[in-house]
Formats: C-alpha cells, sequence, structure tokens
C-alpha cells in the first residue's frame, strides 16, 4: 500500500538554508522523551504505540457491538464534547455522502452528535427529531460529570426509556468511560449497559484509535479494521529508527518549530475537499490544546478551499505575513463527473468541457498554492492516495506523533489543558453548584 507523502521544500524555503535540519538533533531528542517517557505529561503517552497494541479480537468486540446497535437503531447519538467526538466526527464526515441526511440510507443508521453544546434550540430540536425514532446513545465521557455531555445525556437516557422501554434502552445505550470511576461508570454498572474503556494514558485528543473513535466509526459502517491498519504502518513510518530525513512526522515537527521561530505564528490547515473541514476541527483542537500553553504556540486555524478563497482568500493573500498553510491534498476521488459543453457557452466555459471537474479542483489547489507562496506565505502539502479509511487512519498518527514531538520541541506540556478549566469555574459559581459557595460570592460581587 502507498503512504501519504508530507513535501515541505515550499515551506523549507523561507527558512535560512540548514535550518530544518538544525532541528534534527532537538527532534530526536524529543521523541526520545516520548519513547522513554521521560517528557513533561509523560503518564498520558498511551497513545504513542496505540496502533500496533490494537488486537483483532478488540476490533472483533467493538464490531459487534457495533453490529447491535446498527442492528436495532434508526439513529445514534453520540454523546460527548472536544476529543470525546471530534475524531469520530472527522472520520464519519470524511466517508460519508455529503447529504447524508437526505439520503434514505436502508443499510446503516443515522449518526448525530450531541453533547458537545448547551445550546437548547439543538437539544430541543434533536429530542423532537427522535420522537419516532428507534435510537440508541453513545455515551462518551471519562468522568461522567462533564455538563455539555452529561446534561445531554440525562435528556437521551430518560427518553430513550421512555421510548423502547428500560429492558430494550439497556440494549442500546453504550457507555465509553473510566475503567472503575466516575458517574458515567456507575451508571453502566447500575444499568448494565455494555462499556468500553478510555484508557487513563489516554487525553481525549489523542483517543480517536481508542472506543471513543473506533466504535461511533463502526456504527456508521466504515471500516475500524482499515483505519487501524493504516495507523499501524504510519508508527512504522515514524518510528524513532526512521532516518530524520525520511521520517514525515519529525520533518513536519522542525518545520513547524522553524517557522514559528522566524515569526510565523498562525498554521493554516487548507483542504480542497469539503469532506475534510471537521478533520480539520479535529486538527485544530489537537495541536491547539496541545501547545497552546506557558504563552507559547502556534495558532491553529483552518479554510476550505475554494469556498474561502472568496472570504478569507484576501488575507491570506496580502495581509500580515505571521501565517503559513498545511494543505491537504486528495490525490483521487472517489467518484467521477466530466464537465458537459454547451452550444450557447455563455459563461464561457467551454475550454474545460470533457475535463473531470477534479482536475479544476486541483488546477485551483495548485495555483493558490503558486500565488500564496508568491505572496510569502510557507506552504507544506500532505498528499494522501485516496479518501478512505486506510490513509485516514495514517493521517491522524501522523498528526499525533508529530503533535507530540512538536510540543517537546517548543518546550511545553502537549497532554495537559490546564486553561481549559477556567470557564468551568466561572461557570459553576454563576450556577450556584454546590461547593462553590465562596467562587459564587465572589464572581456575583465583581458583575455588581
Amino acid at each position: 500500500m502507498e503512504m501519504i507523502k508530507l513535501d515541505i521544500t515550499k515551506a523549507a524555503c523561507f527558512l535560512k538554508e540548514g535550518a530544518v535540519e538544525s532541528f534534527e538533533p532537538k527532534v530526536a531528542e524529543a521523541q526520545k522523551a516520548l519513547e522513554a517517557g521521560t517528557c513533561p505529561g509523560n503518564d498520558f503517552l498511551g497513545w504513542l504505540h496505540l496502533p500496533s497494541s490494537i488486537t483483532p479480537a478488540f476490533i472483533d468486540e467493538l464490531q459487534a457491538c457495533a453490529d447491535t446497535l446498527r442492528a436495532n437503531c434508526e439513529a445514534i447519538v453520540v454523546a460527548g464534547i472536544g476529543g470525546s467526538y471530534l475524531g469520530a466526527r472527522a472520520v464519519i464526515e470524511a466517508l460519508s455522502n455529503s447529504f447524508a441526511w437526505l439520503v434514505k440510507d436502508q443499510k446503516n443508521p443515522t449518526i448525530l452528535f450531541a453533547g458537545n453544546n448547551i445550546g437548547e434550540d439543538y437539544l430541543f430540536e434533536l429530542t423532537e427529531y427522535l420522537k419516532d425514532k428507534k435510537f440508541g446513545v453513545i455515551n462518551i465521557s471519562k468522568s461522567g460529570t462533564t455538563t455539555e455531555t452529561a446534561l445531554t445525556f440525562r435528556l437521551l437516557k430518560k427518553q430513550c426509556e421512555a421510548q423502547r422501554g428500560k429492558e430494550e434502552a439497556k440494549k442500546v445505550i453504550v457507555a465509553v468511560t473510566d475503567a472503575k470511576k466516575g458517574a458515567a461508570r456507575t451508571c453502566a454498572d447500575k444499568e448494565g449497559y455494555k462499556s468500553f474503556i478510555i484508557p487513563d494514558n489516554v487525553g481525549g485528543r489523542f483517543s480517536v484509535l481508542t472506543p471513543v473513535g473506533l466504535l461511533p466509526i463502526a456504527c456508521a459502517g466504515f471500516s475500524i479494521k482499515e483505519l487501524v491498519a493504516g495507523a499501524q504502518e504510519m508508527e512504522k513510518a515514524c518510528a524513532p529508527s526512521v532516518p530524520f530525513a525520511e521520517n514525515p512526522a519529525a520533518q513536519y515537527a522542525a518545520v513547524r518549530n522553524g517557522l514559528y521561530q522566524s515569526g510565523k505564528k498562525i498554521e493554516i490547515m487548507v483542504n480542497f475537499q469539503p469532506k475534510l473541514h471537521f478533520f480539520s476541527e479535529w486538527w485544530k483542537q489537537l495541536y491547539g490544546e496541545s501547545e497552546g500553553k506557558d504563552l507559547k504556540g502556534i495558532f491553529p486555524a483552518s479554510v476550505d478551499f475554494t469556498t474561502d478563497l472568496h472570504s478569507m482568500g484576501q488575507w491570506i493573500q496580502e495581509g500580515e505575513r505571521t501565517i503559513f498553510e498545511t494543505v491537504i491534498s486528495i490525490e483521487e476521488p472517489e467518484k467521477k463527473l466530466l464537465f458537459p459543453a454547451d452550444e450557447e457557452n455563455l459563461d464561457g466555459l467551454n475550454f474545460l468541457a470533457g475535463k473531470r471537474v477534479d482536475e479544476v479542483n486541483k488546477m485551483a489547489e495548485l495555483g493558490t498554492q503558486l500565488a500564496h507562496v508568491d505572496g510569502g506565505v510557507p506552504n507544506m502539502r500532505i498528499s494522501v492516495p485516496r479518501l478512505n479509511e486506510y490513509y485516514l487512519g495514517q493521517l491522524i498518527y501522523f498528526f499525533e506523533i508529530a503533535c507530540g514531538i512538536s510540543g517537546n520541541v517548543l518546550g511545553v506540556n502537549p497532554f495537559n489543558q490546564p486553561g481549559v478549566e477556567a470557564y468551568k469555574k466561572n461557570m459553576f459559581a454563576l450556577l450556584d453548584k454546590p461547593g462553590y459557595e465562596a467562587e459564587s460570592a465572589a464572581i456575583k460581587a465583581r458583575l455588581k
């Protein structure tokens, strides 16, 4: 099988000669610290060799659970937030029919996502939609007390039980949670739900290759065996024994940090394939939450081209030169569509007649790359042979290992997220949560 390929030439040319190579010892040291477990956050390194540790028996267990849900549900709601849903959604939306909500697919249940916001209208509309549906729930939460997810799960649990009865609901509610502790674990044990474990040493944003991502992906009808196989191949390709010049994760981490030191503070993830929108959302969390701390870190942003060339394109071409781009390019589409000729040719596009639509898209991609590089924007390109499970597995592990290396080179702990707690403390104080009395009084005094 082919591998995804990283081209750094149009980014490295913005750095001094030898700058990328100068990062080789730093990258090697960072990767050695990951392997030895001596880096900051070393209690969250369970993702590092996760692909190679996944057994066929474990995949079969996940698939059997997914098959039960698929056989008994018209719709499956994945309740989770952040890393507990973004990876699954990234893969499912990349592989699904773009108009899945309009297409009556008799083979696959509709996969819905909730527990990632507190929008009352959103939740009302979701519960209304489910009123006449045979639905199930995958509740993904390590603690079971994350506000957005816990609130949603309580609503869905009661609705599922009311519509299907407690015994039937028990078959179609699955918990992905901590092995021993937490509200979600207690609930699963009490109610008799099938459950899968979120490993203690895998943080949420690195969890897509655990049951957190694998179970929903299997429920959607996609091959988790192929996804894992792709990740396993990339684990080998990015091993510490692979020479620096041949290791794509090492190269990506080196170029990113070189550009950051040269004043490029924003990385824009670019795709020319609309199905990759949520893959970019997953990537943004992975890098933003891993590197944005200690007053450091590249800001991760994303755009969908060519759509956003008509909105953000002007800023990227001629705005402040603090940005660089990483482009994910899909070499071969899954479908074929030829552009038709037209006798009147009012739009002047007959010169494209007979060409594949993707050829036009590829020339837009190349033309954009040339224009942006000419405009002072360093550009890295990741070419992906096909948009399928195998290559998405490669992409996922590539970005994970590169993130671990890059964060260590930057000098931060890539595996914690202390800044995420600030809004929660304020929210609980404002809601008068028991145990937050002092904080409630203090914050309300500020608002007077």
